[in-house]
């Protein structure tokens, strides 16, 4: 049995308990991974704070050229990393692919920090006097991320961080744990200094050493709402910057000059791509006015194609549910809504993929006449369950979206740029999508919701994540002329 162990400090470090790692797509063990606790997240801290006293100093110059290595290597390596991805997680090969490359586009923001960085410079703000600012780097940082991108979302938190200057340490999920060691080996191949990037496997023992570990000066967070607040309370409570990105209820509003096909395409592939693991995928369609029929006709087709097998078969457009758990919850929220009233439309429970019988597969489901008292609504499903609501006007739809309370992502489909503007302007969301059924913002924008999909107020990558991972400082100077004498004041200083 393949043991998936620890990275610190540049090697493998072996554990004593262990977790079982699956094939989504068996149902079978394939591996078992380590779990840490405070003993190796300390000394995980212990090589990180040691790195940093070096690494800390390295000249930006050195710093980039490791992201541009490192960049290059996960373009060699995408295929393999991409088959490691879905083989522990069930995404389709393709999917995973996809992923990498939008981590990697974080990856190469982070090259290209030497002009986000620079501080400026005012010159005789006062008789003889200059003030200037500029960032540092914070020291240890952390980062704690969910099953569902292994390799994206670690990407965006780690290259800016370690670009910037700071050393980190990764605690993963345990259902899909390859990739993280993979990419630690490929920061070693890119010339990375030991100790800069570690990673700890583990469970609720390894996240509370961290939020508890003194020499962890800020903490990263992806994941579910509840264990955002929770892991952001015991953060900052011991005096560390914590970012919490938590849930989300993603609503698509489709207006009635929408073009039927072009929507339905586009809120399908956001609804069922990944099996709906996605923190951005489209769970709820508005459909306003007479959009509706036509909507649930176009979006019953197009669920009833959609191809779903092992991720690493051709063609496959779904993959499994990443634990027999995740299926099992999936398929007793279609139950529930059925009794709840709605109208079970396309039913993906039940469904059996030959040769993979034991497999975690669910069909693609949509729910018509959803109600926002319903369960189905309310609940963060985290899987293939597209739920229509129906409404009469935008206004109404907006309101529907700003009652719930996520506000990650939405998206409106439309031909009519003043129904745009009016949503994008009053919808309380935030990242908002027009005809785009997932709005994930470029690197150099930074990611994050309203309401309960943010907890506290940081944002992740793009600027938002340089002013994370760095402090300031702004520095006051005077150069006097050895022959000049300037008097002090016993006032408060001013300018003069």
């Amino acid at each position: 049995m393949k043991t998936i162990q620890h990275w610190i400090d540049g090697t493998a470090v072996p554990g004593t308990d262990t977790a079982p790692v699956f094939d989504p797509a068996t149902g079978r063990q394939q591996a078992q991974v380590v779990l840490g606790g405070s003993a190796d997240v300390n000394t995980a801290v212990t090589a990180a704070a040691r790195a940093f006293e070096t690494w800390s100093e390295s000249s930006l110059t050195q710093r980039t050229q490791v992201m541009f290595a490192f960049r290059q290597l996960l373009v060699e390596h995408e295929e393999e990393l991409g088959r490691i991805i879905s083989a522990e997680h069930g995404k389709t090969v393709d999917d995973a692919r996809g992923e990498i490359t939008r981590g990697r586009e974080v990856v190469e923001f982070a090259c290209g920090l030497g002009d986000v960085l620079k501080g400026s410079f005012s010159d005789q703000v006062s008789r003889g006097i200059d003030v200037h600012n500029f960032r540092q780097p914070l020291g240890v940082v952390a980062g704690i991320t969910p099953f569902n991108f292994p390799a994206m979302v670690p990407l965006w938190m780690h290259p800016i961080a370690i670009a910037t200057g700071n050393t980190f340490i990764l605690k993963p999920s345990e259902r899909d744990p390859s990739a993280a060691n993979f990419v630690a080996e490929l920061y070693q191949k890119a010339g990375l200094p030991d100790g800069v990037f570690n990673v700890v496997h583990g469970g609720k023992d390894a996240v509370d050493a961290i939020l508890t570990h003194p020499g962890i000066e800020a903490v990263s967070f992806v994941g579910s709402t509840p264990i955002a607040k929770y892991v952001h309370e015991q953060g900052t409570s011991a005096g560390k910057r914590v970012q919490a990105l938590g849930g989300a209820k993603n609503h698509a509003v489709v207006l009635p000059d929408a073009d039927l096909e072009f929507t339905a395409n586009h809120i399908t592939a956001g609804a069922y791509g990944s099996a709906g693991e996605r923190c951005m995928a489209v769970s709820v369609a508005v459909a306003v006015g007479d959009a509706a029929d036509g909507l649930v006709e176009v979006l019953e087709r197009k669920a009833r194609e959609v191809k779903v097998g092992p991720g690493d078969a051709p063609g496959v457009e779904m993959g499994p549910l990443v634990t027999k758990a995740a299926q099992e919850r999936v398929e007793n929220a279609v139950g529930t809504a059925a009794t709840q009233g709605a109208t079970v439309v396309v039913d993906g429970r039940g469904l059996k993929i030959d040769g993979h019988e034991d497999g975690f597969f669910t069909g693609p489901s949509l729910l018509d006449h959803v109600t926002v008292e319903m369960d189905a609504y309310k609940e963060e499903l985290f899987g293939p369950v597209l739920a229509i609501v129906r409404v009469d006007t935008l206004d109404e739809a907006i309101a529907v979206i700003n009652a719930n309370p996520y506000g990650n992502g939405t998206a409106l489909f439309t031909a009519s740029g003043e129904a745009a503007r009016r949503f994008q302007r009053n919808v309380k969301v935030g990242m908002i999508g027009v005809n785009v059924p997932v709005p994930v913002p470029m690197s150099y924008y930074s990611f994050g919701g309203w309401k309960d999909s943010l907890i506290g107020d940081s944002p992740i990558h793009g600027p938002e994540g340089i002013r994370f991972y760095t402090r300031p400082k702004v520095v006051t100077t005077r150069w006097p002329q050895p022959a000049q004498q300037v008097a002090a004041g016993f006032n408060f200083p001013t300018s003069s």
